[in-house]
């Protein structure tokens, strides 16, 4: 009996695997290399599987699945990209397929959708980085309204990063003074455009001494031999899950299945870990350059409410900033 149910599941994980064939068409935030890197992965796992990827920040894969859609010709099946407020967006929309039986094992719950229409793959926080020849060592968000880092101050724009939109609502709503924080920062000549890369190159080359960026560009380039430190500020940090999704309208659900099902996995995390990312399950580890990740504090955010509110942050964004 024994020998029958195990032939059984067997037969059914092959079907399973078989059934995984074709084209998969991924759009996705994650930087080129990344995004190479786990389609090979997955590709080398299911050779049936043939994926096909886009990439560029979150805002503008979302204006280019938008205007497909509008069209009729929605291209991507698979989703992965910064933040959870355009997922939960294309869920209330009807555009996420619902995937229950996703393998979440050693996930947190805590971060995965109550629907199971998106899941989270990482954890992708957003600090300090400063060049080791800057006159100053940060160690809060306030120091970057000091004036030794007057006019040294680069930071990715909310109108362009997903992962910097979420930063900004975290830090209004954690932060005792708010906006006024944002504020201060304009005041000290920050200056807010393009996204995270952008930031790392003006900090590195000396350009801008300070900045606020994701953490593992810098954390990576410093192992590399580049002239920057990443901080955790005191008062704590904001994070993106990195959310992978199927798109209700795809046109290979299995394949699509498939790669969230390996993105989630042991094997999927680990790649994340080799990657320099905080990985999503607990028990991966983490890359060299990271502190122990009980001592990370992420600070709260509401999605629903970031969602609700998303027009209206971004529009004081730009009037603080001048964008």
């Amino acid at each position: 009996m024994r020998t029958l149910l195990a032939a059984l599941v067997l037969a059914a994980a092959s079907s399973s695997a078989l059934a995984a064939e074709g084209t998969l068409v991924l759009y996705t935030s994650q930087p080129n290399t990344d995004a190479q890197q786990t389609a090979d992965a997955f590709m080398a796992k299911y050779p049936d599987v043939t994926v096909e990827w886009v990439r560029d920040g979150t805002p503008r894969i979302m204006a280019k699945l938008s205007a497909e859609i509008e069209a009729g010709q929605p291209q991507a099946d698979v989703l992965l990209i910064a933040d959870i407020v355009t997922m939960e967006g294309l869920k209330a929309d009807g555009r996420l397929l619902a995937f229950p039986e996703a393998e979440i094992e050693g996930i947190d719950e805590a971060l995965v959708d109550a629907d199971r229409t998106y899941f989270p793959t990482k954890l992708i926080t957003t600090g300090i980085v400063y060049n080791t020849n800057a006159p100053m060592v940060p160690t809060s968000w306030l120091d970057l309204t000091k004036p030794e880092a007057a006019n040294m101050i680069a930071m990715p724009s909310p109108l362009t990063s997903g992962a910097a939109m979420i930063h900004t609502v975290t830090l209004t709503g954690n932060l005792d003074n708010g906006w006024d924080f944002y504020s201060a920062l304009a005041e000290n000549g920050a200056q807010a455009s393009g996204g995270n890369g952008d930031v790392l190159q003006a900090v590195s080359g000396g350009d801008k001494l300070y900045g606020m960026i994701v953490d593992f560009m810098p954390i990576r380039e410093k192992a590399k031999g580049a002239p920057v430190e990443f901080v955790f500020p005191t008062e704590g940090v904001s994070a993106v899950t990195e959310p992978v999704a199927i798109l209700s309208t795809t046109q290979n659900p299995e394949a699509a299945k498939a790669f969230v099902n390996f993105l989630l996995s042991e094997e999927g995390q680990s790649l994340a870990v080799q990657q320099g990312y905080i990985p999503a399950r607990a028990d991966a580890g983490l890359p060299e350059g990271y502190p122990d990740r009980s001592t990370i504090n992420v600070l709260p955010y509401d999605a629903a409410a970031a969602l609700a509110d998303d027009a209206a942050n971004k529009e004081r964004f730009s009037e603080l900033m001048g964008q």
